[in-house]
C-alpha cells in the first residue's frame, strides 16, 4: 500500500497532537510543515525527523509530494488556506472553526462544491472518544427512550487571571467569540452527534469577566503561563464565560455552559442525557467510564470495554477494559476516520462521514453567531431549517 503523505501548516499548540495522531496511523507520512515562525518551526521539524520545513504555506501547498494538508493556523487564516489547499487540489483537514465567520464558512461549503474529489474534514475530535460513540449507539437503539433533556459544561481555568493571554482574545484574530466558538463548539458539536439532531433556538447570556489583560510583548503558546516582564495592556472584548439554554429539532430541550475562567477545572467537558427511560452522563476527564441512571433499580458505571460495546463504537477503542483511553485517542480517532474515508476511495458527495465535515462545521459557526445574537437582544434566535 503507498504511503499517503501529509504536510502540516502552523506549528503552534495544537500541530502537535496532529503530528502524534498522523504517526500513530501508519500508513501516513509527514512530508513537510510550514510556519511564518521559521527558525521555531525547523527545530520543531528537526527534533521530529521530518525532512521538509517551508517559511510560507504558498511553499507546502506547492508541493506535489504532498496530498493531504492540516491547517494548524489561528483562526483568521482558516478561510485563506483552506481555500489555496482545494483550488491546489489536494486534500483538507482543518482546526476548528471553519473560518471566522459564516459568510467564510459559507464561502468554503461552495468552494467544496467544486471539488467533488477532495475530501475535506474539521477537527471536532470530542465525539471521537469511545464512549461518545457507544452513547450515541445506546440512544439510537432505545435503551434511554427518546431524549427529553440534555444538559452540561465545558469548564477551564487557563485565562483565570489578567496575566494570561491568547491569540483567541483579540477578536481581529479569533472571530467575534472566545468561549463559545472555542469549546462551547465542542460541546454542541458533541452534543448533536449522540442526539443525531441539531439544535436549531438558543438563548444566551455571555460575560468578560477579565475586561482588560496584561499582553506579553513576546509569543506565548495556547496554555502556557507567559514569564514577560513586559507587557502591553489589552482591552477585551470578547467573552470568557457564556450560558445558552437551546432546543433542538427533534423536541429536546436544554442548557450548558462554558467557562475559560473556572479555578481548578482544566478540561471539564460533560454532558447528560435525560430521556424518557433512563439518563446517561459522560465526562471526558474520566473519559473510560460513563455512568447510566434510573428510576426504578440501582445507578450504574459503564466501563469501557469492547467486548460490551456495539461494533460500529467498537471500532474507536483500542486497548482492553482497565487500560485508560482519552483525548490522544479520540483524536487519533478522528484523524483516522478521515484518512481511512480519503484511502477507502469515498467521496463526500455521497458517502456519510464520522468526521465533522464543512457543512457540519458551517451550521456550528450559523449556531455560534446565533448565540453572539441572542446575548446582544436579550431574546431567543431561531435557526432556519
Amino acid at each position: 500500500m503507498k504511503k499517503i503523505k501529509c504536510g502540516i501548516i502552523g506549528m503552534g499548540y495544537i500541530s502537535m497532537s496532529h503530528i502524534e495522531a498522523v504517526r500513530r496511523l501508519g500508513y501516513v507520512d509527514i512530508e513537510a510543515v510550514a510556519d511564518v515562525n521559521f527558525e521555531m518551526a525547523q527545530a520543531k521539524a528537526k527534533s521530529l525527523h521530518i525532512p521538509k520545513c517551508y517559511k510560507k504555506e504558498d511553499e507546502l501547498i506547492s508541493d506535489p509530494n504532498i496530498e493531504v494538508i492540516h491547517n494548524c493556523t489561528p483562526n483568521y487564516l482558516h478561510r485563506k488556506i483552506n481555500a489555496k489547499v482545494l483550488q491546489a487540489g489536494k486534500h483538507i483537514f482543518s482546526e476548528k472553526p471553519l473560518a471566522k465567520n459564516s459568510k467564510e464558512t459559507s464561502e468554503l461549503v461552495s468552494l467544496l462544491k467544486d471539488h467533488p474529489d477532495q475530501i475535506a474534514g474539521v477537527n471536532f475530535n470530542y465525539r471521537m472518544n469511545p464512549l461518545v460513540q457507544d452513547m450515541k449507539d445506546r440512544i439510537m437503539n432505545g435503551e434511554i427512550g427518546n431524549p427529553r433533556l440534555i444538559h452540561g459544561s465545558y469548564l477551564q481555568d487557563w485565562l483565570l487571571y489578567d496575566t494570561d493571554y491568547s491569540w483567541r482574545l483579540d477578536s481581529e484574530i479569533s472571530g467575534l467569540s472566545n468561549t463559545i466558538a472555542d469549546i462551547g463548539s465542542h460541546w454542541m458539536d458533541s452534543v448533536q452527534v449522540i442526539t443525531g439532531a441539531r439544535i436549531n433556538a438558543v438563548c444566551a447570556d455571555l460575560v468578560t469577566n477579565v475586561s482588560e489583560r496584561k499582553k506579553p510583548t513576546g509569543h506565548v503558546e495556547a496554555f502556557a503561563q507567559s514569564s514577560e516582564a513586559e507587557y502591553e495592556r489589552k482591552k477585551i472584548n470578547v467573552e470568557d464565560y457564556g450560558a445558552v439554554l437551546f432546543r433542538m429539532d427533534n423536541g429536546t430541550h436544554g442548557v450548558f455552559y462554558v467557562s475559560q475562567v473556572s479555578a481548578g477545572r482544566k478540561c471539564y467537558l460533560n454532558f447528560e442525557i435525560n430521556g424518557e427511560k433512563a439518563s446517561l452522563q459522560w465526562n471526558q476527564e474520566n473519559a473510560d467510564q460513563m455512568w447510566i441512571g434510573h428510576r426504578d433499580k440501582p445507578n450504574g458505571i459503564i466501563i469501557r470495554n469492547p467486548n460490551w460495546m456495539s461494533a460500529a463504537s467498537r471500532q474507536y477503542t483500542y486497548l482492553a477494559a482497565g487500560h485508560p483511553e482519552g483525548w490522544n485517542d479520540a483524536m487519533t480517532n478522528n484523524v483516522k476516520a478521515f484518512y481511512q474515508f480519503l484511502s477507502s476511495g469515498k467521496k463526500l458527495s455521497k458517502d456519510p462521514a464520522p468526521f465533522a465535515t464543512f457543512e457540519e462545521a458551517h451550521y456550528i459557526m450559523l449556531l455560534v453567531e446565533a448565540v453572539l445574537e441572542s446575548h446582544k437582544t436579550h431574546g431567543w434566535v431561531t435557526l432556519s431549517p
